[in-house]
């Protein structure tokens, strides 16, 4: 069912995107957004007038006004009651471009001067403008733009995310905002909450999202009332490309090279004829004659368990797939703009996208007992196959002043990885070898229909959103088989290696697991906005409310194979290899059988329901000092029901009520610079699966995670300082300083009880924590070296976070008196160079980013804690557009220097890793990856 919504918005999206009718002439185009330079209030309603013509146009309800205009040099004036006029000249229109101008306008400082009319340059004011976006967001955030996605090798919005000033990103997906672990994170895609796409932590994958479908993204480090409270490192704004200014019809193409896993042989088990397509067609889905339930199993006679023992696929057989191909990526995309005959306009944007890559990743792991002797050491390949496929599709209807828009997400990520193991475990007194296949299918279908509305000649302003969003992630057939011989034979041919199947009962050596997860989130928003003047200084009133209503079902099966007889067991077929050892002949009295290990904990079922309302006041106090402050109320409920081990049914309800009151100070001290202070209050809730009583049990890790129905919320008291400067287009140098408080910050930990083979992780709250920094940007042309090209071409950037966090462990632990948060890195960089030529024909980027060592995992008393080191990840990327600019090639190289992933323990009493001192976890190595990539813009209509 999930997969016929899936395919059927694909094909609906194309579809509805292909009945558009584009047309596009010889003229060209001017388009820009009004704003007010001292707030950054969007001005609707503004007439546009081109002089010497009869031509005109008049702002939007979002401040847009679009003008097509024969190929020439025009001058514009800009007319707003209350505003002074301002006339632009040197406007250039060339034929089937579009020309970009925003503009800021000013009130008249005295009513004489309300009939004066400034007067400027296109440069100028595109300048002008960009200072008055730079300085007028309220919070203290830091973003970035498309065109500068488009100047970097990232793919996914994951990559694009860790250039962000006091951002990082944690397995390439997972956002971190000043050195905060991700659950302390909030984010929304056009305004509309975005779902956790992993059952066992709070995160979003942003991996699933193509950069190139990015209009821009805001990480907002304070917060304001009309925000979701449930942050304090970032609330991240995703917004998708919208309404185009001009039809367009363009295609990309591209291959990329693995430096360790490109040409080299791929193994794995099976795979499905669907794969390359992001869909198991049926390869590991469990057969239907299987019971429903474990109890309907399991009291059944061996006879009939062998029975349906037969009717699994045996597919655990390991394959080689030949030569990895290159990594291939393509995206269409579809873009119109149509004028109605009711004077409104019509737009729309639909993209298809498709990845598919092959990698191998080398890989050690290793764990020690309390004692610091070695348990097991491992040796892993990973064979990793991913498919992702997706699709944008939003459509936009514009007239006057109302906008209404249906924007989707659809996205498919297919992960097929096969783990071959070889190694030694000194606790079991055991050589092992080990197959595990994990097949994770996830998906996004995330829909919106939301509007912007001018109420009335006073400017008031309704906006709202309707939103739907489905989630899955589901792992059909996870399979282990794991082969061992005692130590002392090791190096002896003539003794085999035999599959762990056990006696009786099944175990996780030998194991099969399914499991089902499916989120459905529906929310709706609203807000008004009501502009009203105090002392001859505009002030605004905005308040709003919110509606987040989530239902989480998740459902696994454990199932393991076990001898059927141990008296009489044939015992030469443990020897069989992984292609034959299943097979259904061996499924037989004396043979194998399946047996189910599924525990009552394997299933809960859960809701979330949150309301919000706030009330926020944005006013301006003479001409330098603004303060936009409020509070936000947000009342949230929680239920799941699961079973706790012994089968007892439990159902567990809570509730939370929290007033957040919050206050963003800016301070302009002159045209390029404010001073800026914010104080929030936020809140960090527990998610779903953190509340419930679920172990599942991975491979890869040797572990299990089991989730604390006794966590509480978190309750975070920030504090932020900044002072920035703009001192040229595009340029920019802030100095920040910030602080937080946590009451009950929620951390995952190892349970004391646990050993290296039998290793169990949880959530806890620490009683309290502080994390306290400084953060610095510095965007800057080189053209103060020199007034040579080379140099007012090039670009410098950099952004460097420096964070101590301390958590209090008075009553927890009397083994440690302090530490930092978990997830917590010390600090970030990030840095690059960017080089345009005039005519951005050529372009060359080399970026840099390290984010440091961070604890990774609680450790208990005589275990230490888990840290992640940090990498040095350089990046490089040329661009030239060819073909008269229609086209382009760009060259990427990413991760050039390929240092490994290491988490470690302390041998010494550094936090930072001391190779040959430090005791290695897990060690993991991704390769340099390099891709050529091809794009290319038609012209799309008729021409006239």
């Amino acid at each position: 069912m999930k997969r016929s919504i899936i395919v059927v918005q694909l094909i609906g999206c194309l579809l509805l995107g292909i009945s558009n009718v584009f047309a596009q002439g010889n003229t060209g185009k001017v388009t820009g957004k009004l704003t007010d330079k001292k707030t950054g209030e969007v001005l609707i309603g503004v007439t546009v007038l081109v002089q010497n013509t009869a031509k005109g146009a008049v702002t939007d309800v979002e401040g847009r006004f679009l003008l097509q205009l024969d190929p020439g040099t025009y001058t514009l004036d800009f007319k707003y009651m209350g505003y002074q006029t301002k006339s632009i000249s040197e406007v250039q229109v060339k034929p089937g471009q579009v020309t970009n101008l925003d503009v800021a306008l000013d009130e008249p400082k005295s009513k004489e001067l309300q009939e004066v009319v400034i007067r400027g340059s296109y440069k100028q004011e595109s300048i002008n403008a960009l200072y008055a976006a730079q300085k007028n967001n309220p919070s203290i955030s830091s973003g970035i733009s498309a065109e500068s996605i488009k100047r970097s090798p990232d793919r996914s919005t994951g990559e694009v995310l860790k250039r962000v000033s006091g951002a990082s990103i944690q397995d390439n997906k997972y956002i971190i905002v000043r050195g905060l672990n991700d659950r302390y994170n909030t984010a929304t895609i056009n305004n509309a909450v975005l779902p956790s796409t992993e059952p066992d932590r709070k995160a979003f994958s942003f991996d699933i999202i193509p950069s190139n479908l990015i209009d821009n993204i805001t990480i907002n480090k304070t917060a304001s009332p009309d925000m979701p409270a449930d942050f304090s490192g970032g609330f991240i704004q995703v917004v998708t490309k919208d309404i185009p200014a001009e039809s367009f019809l363009s295609f990309s193409a591209g291959l990329g090279y693995n430096s360790q896993s490109t040409f080299k042989d791929i193994q794995g088990m099976k795979r499905g004829g669907m794969d390359w397509l992001g869909f198991d067609d049926g390869t590991r889905k469990m057969p239907s004659s299987f019971p429903s339930s474990r109890s309907k199993y399991v009291a059944r006679p061996n006879a009939e368990k062998i029975a349906i023992s037969k009717d699994f696929k045996n597919n655990y057989g390991v394959s080689s797939f030949g030569n990895a191909l290159p990594n291939m990526n393509y995206q269409l995309t579809w873009g119109s703009r149509s004028r109605l005959k009711n004077g409104g306009s019509f737009g729309s944007i639909i993209s298809l996208t498709y990845r598919n890559a092959e990698n191998i990743n080398p890989s050690t792991r290793t764990d020690f007992d309390n004692e610091k002797v070695r348990s097991y050491n491992f040796s892993d390949k990973i064979y990793k196959y991913n498919t992702s496929l997706g699709a944008i599709a939003n459509f936009t209807y514009i007239k006057g002043n109302n906008k209404v828009s249906f924007k989707n997400i659809v996205n498919r990520i297919f992960d097929n990885v096969y783990i071959y193991r070889e190694g030694t475990n000194v606790d079991a007194n055991q050589a092992i070898i080990g197959h595990g296949q994990d097949l994770t299918e996830k998906s996004l279908v995330n829909s919106q229909l939301e509007g912007s509305h001018k109420l009335n000649k006073k400017d008031w302003k309704l906006d709202w959103n309707l939103n739907y969003s489905l989630s899955d992630r589901n792992q059909p057939d996870l399979k282990v088989l794991t082969y061992s011989k005692p130590l002392s034979e090791v190096d002896d041919p003539s003794v085999p290696y035999k599959a762990q199947v056990p006696v009786g009962t099944a175990n996780r050596n030998v194991f099969r697991f399914y499991s089902v997860l499916q989120d459905n989130s529906f929310g709706g928003s609203a807000q008004f906005s009501i502009p009203f003047t105090i002392a001859n200084n505009k002030q605004l009133l905005k308040f709003g409310g919110q509606k987040l209503y989530k239902t989480r079902m998740f459902s696994a099966r454990a199932l393991g194979y076990i001898k059927e007889n141990f008296s009489a067991t044939d015992e030469s077929l443990l020897s069989l290899p992984p292609d034959r050892i299943f097979a259904p002949e061996n499924m037989r009295e004396n043979g194998f059988m399946v047996d189910e290990i599924t525990n009552s904990t394997d299933k809960y079922d859960a809701t979330s329901d949150l309301m919000a309302g706030f009330i926020m006041f944005d006013n301006k106090i003479a001409d330098k000092l603004r303060i936009v402050w409020g509070a936000r109320g947000e009342s949230y409920y929680q239920y799941i029901k699961t079973s706790d081990p012994s089968g007892k049914r439990i159902r567990q309800t809570t509730t939370w009520f929290d007033i957040l009151p919050s206050a963003n100070i800016t301070y302009s001290l002159n045209a390029k610079s404010n001073l800026r202070l914010s104080g929030s209050q936020t809140v960090s809730r527990p998610e779903l699966r953190e509340l419930a009583g679920f172990a599942f049990y991975d491979f890869v890790t040797y572990s299990s995670l089991l989730g604390n129905p006794y966590l509480k919320r978190a309750k975070i008291t920030n504090l932020d300082l900044r002072y920035e400067i703009y001192p040229g287009v595009g340029e920019a140098i802030t100095a920040s300083l910030f602080y937080k408080r946590f009451k009950d910050p929620i951390e995952q930990k190892v349970d004391p009880g646990s050993t290296p083979n039998r290793r169990e992780t949880t959530f806890q709250n620490a009683p309290s924590a502080e994390s306290y920094g400084f953060e610095i940007e510095l965007r800057k042309k080189l053209d103060f070296i020199s007034q040579d090209p080379i140099f007012s071409n090039t670009t410098f950037f950099t952004n460097f976070s420096l964070i101590q966090s301390a958590v209090n462990l008075t009553g927890v632990t009397t083994d440690v008196t302090n530490r930092a948060l978990q997830g917590q890195s010390p600090y970030l960089v990030n840095a690059g160079l960017q080089w345009l030529t005039p005519d951005s024909d050529w372009g060359l980027s080399v970026l840099y980013n390290r984010v440091g060592h961070r604890i990774s995992l609680l450790g208990f008393p005589g275990y230490a804690d888990i840290y992640e080191n940090g990498r040095d990840i350089l990046d490089f990327q040329i661009s030239k557009k060819v073909i008269k600019s229609k086209g382009e090639l760009r060259l990427n190289v990413s991760d050039l220097l390929n240092q490994a992933a290491i988490f470690y323990q302390n041998g010494d009493d550094r936090k930072r890793y001391t190779e040959g001192v430090d005791q290695v976890i897990n060690s993991v190595k991704f390769g340099t990856n390099v891709s050529l990539t091809f794009s290319y813009q038609f012209n799309t209509g008729k021409k006239k």
